[in-house]
This record gives C-alpha cells, structure tokens and sequence, in this order.
C-alpha cells in the first residue's frame, strides 16, 4: 500500500470514527484493513466472517459515504474475510471460534452450533458443543414430562415473526431427567431451517463469552450480536455466577424478551431456589412457563430402555436384551436417565466383548452399583413456610414479616428449624428467605426449638406431624 493510500485510510478511519462514535469503531472496525482501491472499488478485509456480515448488513453504507468524502468516484464497498496469517490480532487473543477462518463452508455439526451462517468473533456465540443423538426423535415422552415436551415442541416449530406463547420457557427438574435433552433438541428443530438464530449455551459458556468479550475490550459487540438472536437457549443456569455477568444476563434477557424474541432456559431448581441470581432475573425467569420435569416413572424408564436398545442395534444388529431384564432394570434403575443408558452400555460391552447372551443373572451382577436407595423428597422451603403457616392458622407473609406477636414469632421459629434441619440451605439463605433476616437470627430460632422440644412434648408432637407433612 502506498503513503498515499495509507493516508488517504486513515481519514477514512478518522470520519468512521466521528460518525458512528469510539465505541462502535473498536468493536467493529478496529480491525478493518484495506486491501486495495481499484478503479471504484474499495477491497477492505476484516478477520472473521462475523465481523464481515455485520459491517455489510449494518454500516456498509456508512463506510461507503465516509470512502466517498475522500474518494467520490467510488461506488462499491468490498468486504472479505482476510486468512489467520494477515490477522492483526495475536492468535493466543482470538476466541476460538473467531480465528479468521476464511468462508468455506462449516460442517452441519459446527454449523449447528451457532444461529446464523456466520456465527461469531466470541466463542459463546459459536454455541455449545451439540449431541446429535439428543433431538425429538429420540425423546422418549411419559407422564413426568409430558408439558416439558410439549412446550419445548411448541417453541421449536415457531416462526420468525409468530407472536412468542411462552417467555421465558424454564425447565427445571433434577439430574438426569432429560432437561438438555430438550434443549438441544430444541436448538435442533430451530437450526433444521435457516429461517430463525437459534443459539444454545451453557451458562459457563456464556460467562466465558462474556468475561472474554471484556477482556479483549469488545463487549459491545457481545451484546449486539447476541441480542439479535432469535431464540437463546441456555442451559444449567444454576452455574451462572459473578455481579457483572448476572447483570448482563438480565439486561440479555429483558432486551430479548421485549422485543419478542424467544428464550429458553434450564436449571436444577425453580427460579425462587436460584438463590445466588439476582431477585430481578429469578422474577424474570418467573414471569413466563416455569415446567418441572418430574422423577421418571417405571412406564417410562422402561420405554427408555427399549429405545436405547433399538438404538445400539443400529450398530451391532445382534445385540438384544429380554423383556424380563428390561422389566427388572426398569424397576430397580430409578434414579435418573443417565443410569439407565449406563447399563445398557454395561450389558452392550459384556455381551460383545465375552460373547455372552444377556441374561438376568448377568444383569444383576453388572448393574449393582446403579441400583441405588430411594432419595427422600427434595423439601422445599416455601413447602415448609406454607404448612407452618397453615398449621398455626397464620399467613405466609406474617413469617416473612417484622411482627414480633407471640403468635406469629413461634410458628416462625418452628419454620426456621425445619428449614435448616430439613433442607440443604445455610443459615445466611435461610435468614434471607425469611425476610431478610440475619443469619444469627435463624441461628437463635434453631436452638429455641431444639431446646423446646426436648422438653414440650405438645411441641415435640406439632413438629414431628409437620415433618410428616413435609415429607409426603
């Protein structure tokens, strides 16, 4: 390139910069090099395919003037996307998913991944890592999860344009029980078409594009490019952690929700138990369809084993299990679907690697480890306010509130016991849940009742019957 031109770009770079602010150019031109002017042409370069499809859609014709203020006779603006040795930016600083590729075309599964042809200049936006094997097809739908499936299917098959029904979408349910399935069978369906953005990311993927996009200063263009999906689908929020990054999850979340896009997420828990968010992103969550995908039942355990079955004969045809050992998984299996495909893959790899027939016997000595003691139910601390509140003839509200009258100061003391000898949660949570109150608060209000009860048997009775509620 010659002075002339060298000259000539940096007052082009310097009207870009005037016109669309500092911020823009940083995240979008500061890496924009010209190639070549030739007759009316301009041949600018860029490092990602990304960062070309955003320059053409959204500020073509804002380079195109600022060329023209220097250079009237030109007409046309051309943009490519320059191989990773002309790459400006050191590799060891590139996102992975943003390392220059140049345009050939992306195999189905990466292109899965992401939501438009061209993904992203941050990892987070190429997407998550896709199962091929997690799609409709291969979900297996019972009783428990019957309204997950059927409001994942109806997210799935919307159009671009089509009023959203449900927004957000939650799904929460415990390990094993097929939320991610859905979720990637969702991003699936939406990326069958090349219509709608769909984007599935975990959490930690999405904390990862974000911290990521601060660092290398081009959070602004993070949180264009990630607002312009169509349907964001993020997994495992319960991981999600950090002030900064629940922060802007939440502002994600509001932009997308208020300009109609469609949002799905997953997590272990409803969104009131997501204690680490922020109040304002668990009311978010709140305000849409919250489904909880229930523990599978013995029907549906069972049709999870005939279909993972079908599923190893696509590749060793004379693979077969008995009706009696299927019967006798699925009723001994019951913790989660995970277990289930384990010991499929158990009797799979005896039958073929000892040439063995699956029998019971064989069933019973491979899969032992799996067959775990029922877990007792998952109690819930809005449960234990609600059915305190109920036994003591008082509201809800009164345990969360400052009142200190007899009458609502046992029945919240009581609440506060079974919490903490009944659930998992601290004493901070504890207290939080209970109107903000201080840790050393339910700490006194613990030992208050382990001291009455010992000694009140009229107590020691009304608690043992609220655990018997409880536990039901």
């Amino acid at each position: 390139m010659s002075n002339m031109e060298q000259d000539r770009w940096s007052r082009v770079k310097g009207r870009l910069r005037s016109s669309v602010g500092e911020d823009v150019y940083s995240s979008w031109f500061a890496r924009m090099d010209l190639e070549s002017v030739q007759d009316e042409s301009v041949h600018l370069s860029v490092p990602t395919r990304f960062l070309k499809s955003w320059i053409q859609t959204h500020y073509s014709d804002k380079v195109l003037s600022c060329w023209q203020a220097e250079l009237p006779e030109v007409n046309r603006i051309d943009v490519t996307v320059r191989s990773p040795v002309r790459c400006s930016t050191p590799a060891k600083e590139m996102p992975a998913a943003a390392d220059g590729r140049r345009d050939e075309p992306r195999p189905a599964t990466e292109r899965s991944n992401g939501a438009a042809p061209a993904t992203s200049n941050h990892d987070a936006l190429g997407g998550s890592p896709l199962d091929p094997r997690l799609t409709f097809a291969s979900f297996v739908v019972g009783r428990s999860n019957t309204l997950a499936h059927a409001a994942a299917k109806q997210v799935a098959e919307g159009r671009r344009g089509d009023p959203v029904m449900f927004n957000p979408l939650y799904i929460h349910s415990g390990v094993g029980l097929g939320k991610t399935h859905l979720l990637q069978a969702v991003t699936w369906a939406g990326n069958a078409g090349t219509e709608r953005k769909v984007l599935y990311l975990t959490a930690e993927k999405f904390m990862y594009g974000f911290v990521a996009a601060l660092k290398t200063q081009t959070s602004l263009a993070f949180k264009e490019a990630l607002r312009g999906i169509d349907v964001l689908v993020i997994d495992d929020l319960q991981f999600l952690q950090g002030k900064t990054t629940q922060a802007e999850f939440c502002h994600t979340l509001n932009a997308l929700i208020d300009a109609g896009r469609q949002v799905v997420v997953a997590a272990d828990r409803p969104p009131a138990d997501l204690e680490s968010l922020d109040e304002r992103v668990r009311s978010r969550l709140a305000g849409g369809l919250v489904v909880e995908m229930a523990p599978l039942g013995e029907d549906l355990r069972l049709g999870i084993l005939r279909s993972r079955v079908v599923a190893a004969r696509a590749h060793h045809a004379s693979f077969d299990v008995p009706q009696p050992v299927l019967e006798y998984l699925a009723r001994s299996i019951t913790h989660n679907g995970r277990d289930l495909e384990g010991a499929i893959n158990r009797l799979l790899a005896h039958s073929k690697l000892n040439n063995q027939p699956v029998t019971l016997e064989m069933a019973e000595h491979e899969v032992r480890d799996l067959i775990r003691p029922s877990e007792p139910k998952r109690i819930k601390i809005e449960d234990i306010q609600r059915i305190v509140a109920r036994q003591y003839n008082v509201s809800r509200s009164d345990l969360l509130s400052s009142r200190r009258t007899a009458n609502v100061v046992r029945p919240r003391q009581v609440a506060m016991y079974l919490a903490k000898t009944l659930t998992l949660r601290s004493l901070p949570e504890i207290g939080r849940r209970f109107g903000g109150r201080d840790h050393t608060t339910v700490l006194h209000a613990v030992r208050k009742i382990e001291g009455l009860v010992s000694k009140d048997t009229t107590l020691s009775d009304e608690v043992e019957s609220l655990k018997r509620q409880l536990q039901e």
